[in-house]
């Protein structure tokens, strides 16, 4: 479901690179025992390792051609995808948009962070106490409003520089946005504590790891007509409009304002209300529609966070 921003007030946010280095305090290594996904796994399990899953050795077997999944990374440079790279310098530049990144990220490797997260130790036999074992864990963030978030790295320096304790895994964007959903995170913080951070909220998110296209709820203008259902029959609203919510521009480094990658409020609802109404009415008529757009399937799936502003209608 949406988070709802009433009456025009959202939290001011922040920028996920100001509150999101693991090294200060704002990452979640935790969870004794808990199962990197299975593809993280087998991407750490391989490397350096004389032998496959299975155990049988690698000696002597004929591993060429494109289509062997070990070797999709194996000339990796660590640098930056360079479609990644020129949809995000684009973003930065307004000539380019948040669907934009979201498509470059489709094809595009990046990297997600672990670390090793010691376990319970236990009493063995006779009583004696067991050493503690070494777990692999995602590192994952809190994002400004509380929920949880995956960081992903166009490339190991930018990775090394938030986290340097953190061992970057190379995987596909696809299946780092699904790591996110196996975790819990509902959003995807691409390059935390770089010049840029750019933040995809859960809508990008579900529809990445799907390999669906995205279009921002804002830009989809769809929503106009699911929300003019949902008003039906309340007398008192009299136009809908979307916009672009407060919480999309995002800032760089250098406190540049660019027209995306922000945490949300992603959708601003502008309701043209019938004039004259008391303050207790226009509270009832938006409790009642945010109360009808939380039954909505495709608004909840389509929108991360909202932001209602209401206005008198003209005429």
């Amino acid at each position: 479901m949406p988070h709802a921003h009433d009456g025009g007030h959202a939290h001011d946010g922040g920028h996920a690179h100001d509150g999101g280095h693991a090294h200060d305090g704002g990452h979640e290594a935790s969870g004794a025992h808990r199962q990197l996904p299975g593809h993280i796994a087998a991407a750490l399990a391989r490397a350096g390792s004389p032998a496959d899953s299975a155990g049988q050795p690698w000696a002597g077997r004929d591993l060429s051609g494109e289509g062997n999944p070990l070797h999709q990374f194996d000339t990796d440079d660590g640098r930056p995808d360079p479609g990644v790279a020129a949809a995000l310098t684009a973003l930065a530049a307004g000539t380019g948009d948040e669907a934009g990144v979201h498509r470059a990220l489709a094809t595009a490797r990046v990297f997600v962070a672990v670390v090793a997260s010691l376990a319970e130790g236990g009493l063995g036999e006779h009583g004696f106490a067991e050493d503690k074992e070494a777990d692999m864990a995602l590192v994952t963030v809190a994002a400004p409003d509380g929920r949880k978030a995956l960081p992903v790295f166009t490339s190991v320096e930018s990775l090394e520089a938030w986290h340097r304790e953190a061992r970057p895994v190379a995987v596909f964007a696809p299946r780092a946005a699904l790591s996110a959903v196996s975790e819990g995170a509902e959003l995807l913080v691409l390059d935390p504590g770089a010049g840029f951070t750019f933040v995809l909220r859960r809508p990008g998110v579900w529809a990445l790891a799907q390999q669906r296209e995205w279009t921002p709820s804002y830009a989809d203008a769809s929503l106009v007509a699911e929300v003019e259902r949902a008003a039906e029959g309340l007398g008192p609203v009299r136009g809908i409009e979307i916009s672009p919510g407060p919480g999309v521009a995002s800032r760089d480094s250098s406190g540049r304002l660019v027209a995306g990658g922000g945490p949300g409020p992603e959708l601003r609802l502008i309701l043209a209300l019938a004039p004259g109404l008391s303050a207790d009415e226009v509270r009832e008529t938006v409790s009642e529609l945010n109360g009808r757009l939380a039954g909505s399937a495709r608004f909840a799936e389509a929108v991360d966070s909202i932001e209602v502003k209401v206005r008198p209608a003209h005429g």
